[in-house]
């Protein structure tokens, strides 16, 4: 099943979610949705994107039930955001000598994080990194140019989603408003 995001309400970073006929809330960059979107410009880039695999904390819960390969994270787990680097958009082991995102956070964000095949294949610099869906903050406040859920609405789409699932970020508001 795909899913559809599109920007919704007053704040930029307000986002609505559609998978089959149920529309949930969601978080967006704090800059809306651009394209092509850039690395730090704070937007969540538009386009269809693959769903690639899952990344979870096995520490804080059980492998999510999903049809998407899954693999868990641990303190040494990153991602290079240094677009100058030869791993630009890759995982990578910390510490490491570029620029990089721990994935392992404190806080429960990446708890679970669905992998979006944005500037993989093949990356270009500077086009933008880490563009994750992942659990929202509980005031659904601004990303960084990922795609936040409710942890029971993450869990929903993990549940349904397929191998060949997509998502689209629609740069113009989209579908139902709910």
């Amino acid at each position: 099943m795909d899913i559809d995001v599109w920007q919704h309400g007053p704040k930029a970073h307000g986002g609505r979610l559609r998978m089959g006929s149920r529309v949930t809330r969601c978080a967006i960059g704090k800059n809306g949705i651009a394209s092509p979107g850039r690395e730090g410009d704070g937007s969540t880039p538009a386009g269809t994107y693959p769903l690639r695999r899952i990344l979870y904390r096995s520490d804080r819960g059980q492998r999510p039930s999903t049809a998407l390969c899954a693999r868990p994270i641990g303190p040494r787990d990153g991602w290079c955001d240094e677009s100058s680097d030869p791993a630009y958009n890759q995982p990578i082991r910390l510490p490491y000598p570029a620029r990089a995102e721990k994935l392992a956070r404190r806080d429960r964000l990446y708890d679970v994080i669905v992998v979006l095949g944005h500037n993989d294949a093949p990356v270009i610099p500077g086009l933008g990194s880490a563009i994750f869906m992942h659990v929202a903050r509980r005031d659904f406040g601004p990303t960084l140019g990922c795609v936040a859920l409710s942890p029971e609405d993450l869990d929903y789409v993990l549940r349904r989603v397929t191998k060949g699932s997509t998502i689209t970020i629609h740069e113009t508001p989209f579908g139902k408003t709910a």
